[in-house]
C-alpha cells in the first residue's frame, strides 16, 4: 500500500484557566467512558483520589517512521481508482510522528491534498483523544477538521464538545459550538460553552465569543468576548471577579492582570463599593537577578461613609479621599551586602478597618525603611533610615513612634584559643517624630535628638558535654543630644552615662540510663545559676525613644538586661537559679520532655524604673502608690518560674509555662497548650492563658494597652479532615474574665474533582486598638469562595487565613 499523510493533530489543547461559554447547548449524545481513555480506579484507588479515575492514553498502534515526517499506514483492504483516487477500507491506521489517525474509511484524491476519513474516527496525540464522525486532513499542509468532535486532554484531566474543530494553517485551533470541562465523564457540575473558541498554541491565548459558564445546565456568567490562557504561561486578561455582600452593601471588584514582561507584571483592580464609592486598586511586580519588589495601593474618592447611623466609626471620614500604598524592595550589591527599601502610609488608622483584608487581619502599621547591611566575618555593618504610620485612629502624639533618621550600627566578634572573646557593639541614631511638645503631658517624650551608645564586652566561654562557664564584662555608654522643641524644660539636653554590666553564668550536665515503660531513655539533670550586678546609675532626665521594661519569664532568669532598648540600664544585684531535666530517645537524641524550674534572689532593690530616679523607689501602697511596682521593686525573690514540654507522642504535644509567686501565693501568668497533628492532616489546638493585671511592666495604666483585669481566655482550634475531600475547619477564643466570646469561626472547604468550595462564617470583637472593653465592637460576616478547576474561582482565598489562626493547619491547594 502507499504512504500517506495523515496531518498534524491537535497537540497542545492543554487548557487550563478557560472561561467561556456558548449561546447555546450542544447537541451531541455523550460518549462512553470508555471511549474517552476513562480508566475507573477500583480497588485500587488511591487515598488522596478526587477523581473516580484518570484518563490513561493507550500506547500507539502502529510504531513511528523511521525519518521525519514519514507516514505508516495499516488497513483491512486499500483499492486504487482508474482516476487516481485511493480508498482505504476496513480498520485504517495512519501514524505521523505523534499524530495517528484510525478510522473504517480512509479517501484520498486523484490531486492528492487532502484525506477525508469517515467515523466514527479517533485522532490521537500526545495526551490528545480527538473522536468525531467525519474529518479532512491536509496533504500539504497541517489543517485539519473533524465534524461533532469528542476531545479529552489527559493530563489536564479535561474533556469537552464541538459541533467542529478545525486546525487552521497557521497552527490555531477553530472550534465552533463548543464546551468543556474538568469534572468526570457523566458529571456537569459545571461546564464552559461557547458559540467561537480559537485556540492559538504559539502565543498560549485562547479568545471565545458570546461565552457563559453554565453551572447544572443553567447558565450563571456570561462574557460578549474573552481572552484566556490556554497554558500554564501568564498573560494579559481578566481575572475572576469577587463578589462580596455585607451590611447590604454590594462589594465588587475586578482584577485585571498584565503581564508586561517575563520579569513584570501589574494587577488592576476596579473595585465598587455600593455605599462608599468606586476605589481604584493595583499592584506592580519585578524581578531582576540580584533585585525584587512591588508596589501597590489604592485608592477611593470622596468616602460614602458606609452606615446610615449617624455616630458609626466608619462615616469618620465621609466625604474625604482614602488611599494607601506599600512599597518594597530587597537587592544585594555582592554576597555580604544587602539593601531593603520599604515605604507604606495610609490616609488615615481606619482605612485597613474599612477596606482591608475580609477576614479582619490588617496591618497595625505602615513600616517606611531604607537600608544597607553587610556582614563579614568579624564585622556586621548596618545603616538604616527606619519608621512607620502606626495605623491607631485616634493617635495620640505620646503614642506616635520615632523615626529614626539615620541609625548607624557596627558590630564584631573576635574569638581566640582557649574560648575568650571580645564583643563590640556600637550605634548612633537621630530619633524625630512629629508631636506638639508642649501639649505632652511628660516631658522626657518631648525629646528628640541623638543617641550614641557604645558596648564593648569581654568574656570568656568555657563549653564542654558535662557543664559550661561563662564569666562576662560589658561597658555599657549612652550620650545624648537632645531638643525639645517649643516646649520650656530645665532638663540637661546634653546627657551622658556609663554603667558596667558584669555576669557570670555556670551549669553541670548529669546524665543516667533507664527504662520507662521497656524503653530505654537517658535522663538529664542540668542544675544552672547565674549571677549580675548592675549599679544604679541616675538616668532621670534620659528620654525614651525605645526602650520599655521586661516581663519575668524564663529568659529573663538568665539576663542582665531589665530593659529592652538603650535608654535604661536597670539597677541589678540578683542570683538566679534553676534546674533542667530532660528525657532523651533513641540514639538521635529525640526529647521526648523537658522540664525546668528556676528562681531568683534579690540582694537589693531595684531603683531604676522609666522615672530613671536612682534614690527613690516606688511610693508603697499604705501611701497611696500603685501595690505591684512597689511589691515588685522590694521584693526579695522572684516569683517561681516553671516550664514543661511534652512530647506525649507522635501525634500529641503539650507546653506549660507557669510563674508562680510563692510569697503572695498567687499565679502571675500561665500558659498552657495541647496540641494533636495526626498524619492524616488532623489538627486539634487546645490553650489557656492567664495574666495578672499589671503583669507586663512595659505597659503602663495610662496607655491604651494596658488591661484593668486580670486575663483568663480559652483557645480552641481544629481542622479535621473527614475525607480528602472534606475538611471541617473551626476555632474560638472566650474571654472567661468578660464572659464573652472574642473571636468565632466555623468552615467547610470541599475539594473534589472538578471543583473547589470554602464557607466560613465568622464573628470577632474588634478592639479599635485599645484593650478598653467600652471601646470593642462587634464584626461579622460569611464568605464564600467557588473554585472552577482550571478557570480560577470567585471570592478570596482563606488558605493563610486558616494557616494563620488554626497553628499546624495546611490548606489544601485548589
Amino acid at each position: 500500500m502507499g504512504k500517506r499523510h495523515a496531518g498534524t493533530a491537535l497537540a497542545s489543547l492543554i487548557t487550563s484557566g478557560l472561561t467561556l461559554g456558548a449561546p447555546q447547548a450542544l447537541a451531541l449524545e455523550p460518549l462512553a467512558a470508555w471511549q474517552l481513555d476513562w480508566q475507573p480506579w477500583g480497588e485500587g484507588r488511591p487515598a488522596e483520589a478526587l477523581c473516580r479515575g484518570v484518563y490513561i492514553m493507550p500506547a500507539y498502534r502502529l510504531p513511528a517512521g523511521d525519518e521525519p515526517g514519514q507516514v505508516r499506514s495499516e488497513s483491512d483492504t486499500a483499492y486504487y481508482g482508474d482516476d487516481g483516487e485511493t480508498i482505504l477500507g476496513g480498520e485504517v491506521i495512519l501514524r505521523r510522528a505523534d499524530t495517528q489517525l484510525e478510522s473504517p474509511r480512509v479517501s484520498v484524491p486523484p490531486e492528492r491534498e487532502r484525506a477525508f476519513a469517515e467515523g466514527p474516527l479517533a485522532l490521537r496525540d500526545l495526551n490528545l483523544l480527538v473522536r468525531g464522525e467525519a474529518g479532512e486532513v491536509s496533504l500539504v499542509t497541517d489543517a485539519a477538521s473533524i465534524d461533532a468532535a469528542h476531545f479529552v486532554v489527559h493530563d489536564q484531566h479535561l474533556r469537552g464538545d464541538a459541533m467542529q474543530m478545525e486546525r487552521l494553517e497557521d497552527g490555531r485551533f477553530r472550534l465552533t459550538s463548543a464546551s468543556f470541562t474538568t469534572c468526570d465523564p457523566g458529571d456537569n457540575l459545571w461546564q464552559l460553552v461557547t458559540g467561537d473558541l480559537v485556540l492559538d498554541r504559539e502565543s498560549g491565548f485562547g479568545t471565545a465569543r458570546h461565552a457563559r459558564l453554565e453551572m447544572g445546565n443553567v447558565p450563571v456568567f456570561y462574557w460578549p468576548w474573552v481572552r484566556f490562557p490556554i497554558d500554564d504561561r501568564r498573560h494579559t486578561g481578566f481575572l475572576w471577579p469577587e463578589i462580596g455582600l455585607s451590611g447590604g452593601a454590594l462589594d465588587y471588584a475586578q482584577p485585571f492582570y498584565w503581564n508586561i514582561a517575563p520579569n513584570h507584571d501589574a494587577t488592576l483592580t476596579p473595585r465598587w463599593i455600593s455605599d462608599r464609592g468606586l476605589l481604584l486598586g493595583g499592584e506592580y511586580r519585578y524581578l531582576f537577578p540580584t533585585d525584587a519588589g512591588q508596589i501597590e495601593g489604592a485608592y477611593l474618592s470622596s468616602d460614602g461613609g458606609g452606615s446610615d447611623e449617624p455616630g458609626a466609626a466608619s462615616r469618620r471620614y465621609e466625604g474625604e479621599d482614602r488611599w494607601y500604598v506599600d512599597y518594597r524592595h530587597t537587592g544585594r550589591f555582592d554576597t555580604r551586602t544587602s539593601y531593603n527599601l520599604r515605604y507604606g502610609a495610609a490616609s488615615d488608622g481606619r482605612y485597613f478597618d474599612d477596606y482591608g483584608s475580609i477576614f479582619g487581619d490588617d496591618p497595625s502599621n505602615m513600616p517606611r525603611l531604607a537600608q544597607i547591611d553587610y556582614r563579614g566575618a568579624v564585622w556586621r555593618l548596618d545603616a538604616r533610615a527606619q519608621g512607620y504610620q502606626r495605623l491607631d485612629d485616634p493617635l495620640r502624639d505620646r503614642d506616635k513612634p520615632f523615626y529614626r533618621l539615620p541609625s548607624l550600627t557596627a558590630d564584631a566578634r573576635w574569638m581566640q584559643p582557649g574560648g575568650l572573646y571580645q564583643e563590640w557593639r556600637s550605634n548612633v541614631t537621630y530619633f524625630w517624630r512629629d508631636v506638639n511638645e508642649v501639649a505632652l503631658s511628660r516631658e522626657r517624650e518631648a525629646a528628640v535628638g541623638t543617641r550614641l551608645h557604645l558596648a564593648p564586652a569581654t568574656g570568656w566561654r568555657f563549653d564542654q558535654s558535662w557543664g559550661h562557664l561563662e564569666p562576662r564584662v560589658e561597658w555599657l555608654y549612652t550620650a545624648y543630644d537632645l531638643d525639645y522643641g517649643e516646649r520650656q524644660t530645665e532638663r540637661d539636653t546634653t546627657l551622658q552615662r556609663a554603667v558596667p554590666v558584669t555576669s557570670i553564668d555556670g551549669g553541670l550536665v548529669f546524665e543516667r540510663e533507664l527504662e520507662l515503660g521497656g524503653r530505654p531513655y537517658r535522663q538529664t539533670l542540668e542544675p544552672r545559676v547565674n549571677y549580675a550586678y548592675v549599679p544604679a546609675r541616675d538616668q532621670r532626665e534620659f528620654p525614651d525613644f525605645d526602650t520599655s521594661e521586661r516581663a519575668l519569664s524564663w529568659n529573663q532568669l538568665w539576663s542582665p538586661y531589665r530593659f529592652s532598648g538603650a535608654d535604661r540600664v536597670g539597677d541589678l544585684n540578683r542570683l538566679s537559679v534553676g534546674v533542667d531535666s530532660r528525657l532523651l530517645e533513641d540514639d538521635r537524641g529525640r526529647e521526648r520532655l523537658a522540664i525546668g524550674i528556676g528562681q531568683a534572689f534579690y540582694f537589693d532593690d531595684r531603683h531604676i524604673d522609666m522615672d530613671g530616679n536612682p534614690d527613690t523607689l516606688p511610693v508603697p501602697p499604705e501611701q497611696g502608690g500603685d501595690f505591684e511596682s512597689w511589691y515588685n521593686a522590694t521584693r526579695d525573690r522572684s516569683s517561681l518560674v516553671t516550664r514543661l514540654d511534652w512530647q506525649i507522642n507522635d501525634a500529641w504535644r503539650s507546653r506549660l509555662q507557669w510563674i508562680y509567686d510563692d510569697y503572695q501565693q498567687r499565679t502571675e501568668r500561665t500558659s498552657l497548650d495541647l496540641s494533636y497533628r495526626s498524619q492524616a492532616g488532623h489538627v486539634l489546638n487546645l490553650g489557656y492563658r492567664w495574666e495578672l493585671q499589671g503583669f507586663d511592666p512595659s505597659v503602663e495604666p495610662d496607655d491604651d494597652e494596658f488591661r484593668d483585669y486580670n486575663r483568663e481566655e480559652y483557645d480552641l482550634s481544629f481542622a479535621w479532615k473527614l475525607s480528602p475531600r472534606v475538611d471541617l475547619i473551626g476555632r474560638a477564643v472566650y474571654d472567661y474574665t468578660n464572659e464573652r466570646l472574642l473571636d468565632q469561626l466555623a468552615g467547610v472547604q470541599w475539594n473534589d474533582c472538578c471543583y473547589g468550595l470554602q464557607v466560613v462564617w465568622r464573628e470577632w470583637v474588634d478592639d479599635q486598638g485599645t484593650a478598653s472593653i467600652e471601646n470593642d465592637t462587634t464584626e461579622r460576616g460569611l464568605f464564600l469562595r467557588f473554585v472552577f478547576k482550571g478557570l480560577g474561582g470567585v471570592g478570596g482565598d482563606a488558605g493563610d487565613y486558616f494557616e494563620r489562626a488554626i497553628p499546624g493547619y495546611r490548606a489544601t491547594a485548589f
